[in-house]
């Protein structure tokens, strides 16, 4: 009897000491140093900063797809660097916009969407959401087709974690409304987040952007609704579109945010990476004061360690482009003929200037393409204003921002002033002038990839030679049209993939998207 009533007795000091121990056990456990939400501001930010690729090895998409596709930068190795080079499809360089874009940007920007909707005071910062939120899927529609949309971006706040995609011909209807409805209810007089990292909050410069972005996604359905796109390009003239280069969107970087397209040419990829052929012929043609800011050749260089101040030239008669359709053995058929030493001796993009790892910012619509595209509205009657009048402007708005690489890199007056006299529109027949206007659009959207990739497909300019590589995988079309759907998507969320490629095509390169109807 004695043992059990020291037993009870034991029990309830246990009992107590358990009682006294949960006092305060919620604040104890609570962590007070990571944040359990994040402010709108700060994912905007985010999402504006991870869209230029600050993971680092996205930029891949562009060096191995959209860039060489286009045939303005090109490297002649395969293996995981492989892609538009040769017209193979590497899985891993394929899927790079499409994870980067999901797993980040996408889930920061639906985040900001849904947290601003219903606050008053965060009305500007709610529409601009909507604004970028735009842009995002635009890039991501152009570059696979049909994607998740609607549902996209909502594994947390709704638990949808294999979303459905939607049509290409619906995500552009309704990015139009969306930035027809965002961009005129952004409110000037009502409060901004002047720690936005595009505009520092300048409403007025939100707008511009909004409205040019309606034009330039208005414009990308040409082939398929030409009365829809001119009447969202009559809304956005309305609207007021980009006035000058202070209205670009553009991310600056700085040595903590840094321009990660320069880092991986500027580091481990400098000796794999060249100027291609077509480009800087083009340039060097028609006296482009530009070649001479955009590149440099460590002429001699017969490896990568060579490629050293002491070789370096931007002299732009000395400037050779790496022709088109060889791998890094074949290539050296062509030294010969165009006095290279290797190829480790061709022109680069110059890594000092236009691609400075902290200086030089990345563009994502400027005031240029801005003029280029109402250039080639007003060709086709959709708006009032003489067509070779944009042209200009747009051609003259691109030399004045390369001041913006820096001092090394900006164009004299008199030489911007020269280029536009000896090179006015032609507008003989209609397609003179869309030829025109378009191949100057791919000089301005140089380092553009995503915009590159999709007004060469929509516009079918600059008139390119198909690359000639024997190993291509691409059968039905002379260009690669789109890019792949990653494998790990086709794992999770096959059934809504199937659906999509039932209605778009196979997951294959040369699959037209929607908009890239075939005339």
């Amino acid at each position: 009897m004695k043992n059990f009533k020291i037993y009870i007795m034991g029990m309830l000091l246990v009992f107590g000491s358990l009682t006294s121990c949960d006092e305060g056990f919620d604040e104890l456990n609570t962590n007070k140093v990571d944040p359990t939400t994040l402010t709108p501001s700060f994912l905007m930010n985010n999402a504006i900063i991870n869209t230029s690729f600050q993971d680092g090895f996205g930029t891949l998409v562009h060096l191995s797809y959209t860039f060489p596709i286009v045939q303005q930068i090109v490297t002649p190795f395969g293996s995981s660097l492989s892609g538009g080079n040769y017209n193979q499809n590497n899985v891993d360089n394929t899927a790079r916009i499409w994870t980067t874009y999901y797993r980040t940007v996408v889930r920061d920007i639906v985040d900001v969407v849904q947290k601003t909707k219903d606050v008053e005071a965060s009305v500007n910062t709610y529409h601009s959401a909507r604004i970028w939120k735009a842009y995002v899927f635009q890039m991501l529609t152009d570059t696979y087709g049909d994607i998740p949309y609607f549902e996209a971006g909502k594994g947390f706040s709704e638990n949808i974690i294999t979303p459905k995609y939607d049509a290409q011909e619906v995500v552009y209807k309704d990015i139009l409304k969306e930035l027809d409805e965002a961009t005129a209810a952004l409110d000037a007089s009502k409060a901004a987040d002047p720690t936005d990292i595009l505009y520092g909050g300048n409403v007025v410069k939100w707008k511009r952007f909004g409205y040019s972005l309606m034009l330039r996604a208005a414009m990308r359905l040409t082939k398929v609704d030409p009365t829809l796109a001119q009447t969202y390009v009559a809304k956005a003239v309305a609207g007021g579109v980009m006035q000058s280069n202070a209205d670009n969107a553009a991310t600056r970087h700085t040595a903590l945010y840094v321009n990660w397209l320069a880092d991986h040419l500027g580091a481990r990829e400098k000796a794999n990476y060249y100027l291609a052929a077509p480009f800087i012929n083009y340039l060097r043609e028609n006296s482009d004061p530009r070649l001479k800011a955009i590149a440099v050749r460590y002429v001699g260089a017969k490896s990568g360690s060579e490629q050293v101040n002491d070789r370096a030239t931007t002299d732009p008669a000395k400037q050779v482009g790496m022709p088109m359709g060889y791998d890094n053995v074949t290539i050296a058929q062509t030294f010969a003929e165009l006095g290279v030493a290797s190829l480790w001796d061709f022109s680069q993009v110059n890594i000092n200037t236009v691609l400075n790892r902290t200086a030089a910012p990345t563009y994502h619509v400027t005031h240029s393409q801005t003029q280029l595209l109402l250039a080639e509205a007003a060709v086709r009657g959709w708006i009032t204003g003489d067509p070779a009048t944009y042209f200009t402007n747009g051609i003259t708005a691109h030399m004045e921002q390369f001041a913006e690489y820096g001092p090394n890199a900006a164009i004299p007056s008199a030489d911007i002033q020269a280029y536009v006299q000896a090179h006015p529109l032609d507008v003989s027949t209609p397609e003179k002038a869309l030829e025109g206007i378009n191949t100057q659009y791919w000089v301005s959207s140089f380092l553009n990839g995503s915009e590159l990739f999709a007004n060469f497909r929509r516009s079918g300019y600059p008139a390119l030679t198909p690359n000639p590589y024997p190993g291509k995988e691409i059968t039905e079309e002379d260009f690669i049209r789109r890019l792949n759907y990653p494998d790990s998507e086709i794992v999770v969320n096959q059934a809504n993939i199937n659906e999509a490629l039932t209605r778009q095509g196979p997951n294959k390169l040369d699959t037209r998207v929607w908009w890239d109807k075939k005339l």
